[in-house]
C-alpha cells in the first residue's frame, strides 16, 4: 500500500475541482482521471469535493505575504531548516501572530 498522502506528482486542489467542473482540456482531464485511479489520497480528495463542493469566494485580490514568512515558509519546504534562523527572525521581528 502507497503512503496516504498528496505528492509532488499529484494534481493540485484546483486542478481536482476544475476536473470535477468539466472545465480541464480533454488530455489533462484523461490524465488526472489515469492519476486518480493510482492514487488513493487524490481520489478521496476528489471524492470529498464531491460531497462538499467549495463555495466560489469573489477575491478580488489575495493579501500579500510578508518577505519573511515567505522566505520561511520556502526554506520549510525546500528542507532548508535545519538551524531555525528564519525562524528566530520572525519570532525576534514580531512578525508571527500571537496565537488567540
Amino acid at each position: 500500500m502507497n503512503a496516504f498522502l498528496k505528492r509532488e506528482d499529484c494534481p493540485s486542489s484546483f486542478e481536482l475541482v476544475a476536473f470535477q467542473k468539466g472545465q480541464l482540456s480533454r488530455e489533462h482531464g484523461v490524465d488526472v482521471r489515469r492519476h486518480l485511479a493510482s492514487c488513493d489520497f487524490c481520489d478521496a480528495e476528489e471524492d470529498f469535493y464531491e460531497h462538499y463542493p467549495l463555495v466560489e469566494l469573489q477575491i478580488e485580490k489575495a493579501p500579500a505575504i510578508p518577505a519573511p514568512l515567505y522566505e520561511l515558509a520556502e526554506a520549510l519546504l525546500k528542507g532548508k531548516h535545519s538551524n531555525g534562523e528564519a525562524l528566530n527572525a520572525l519570532l525576534r521581528d514580531g512578525l508571527v501572530l500571537d496565537k488567540a
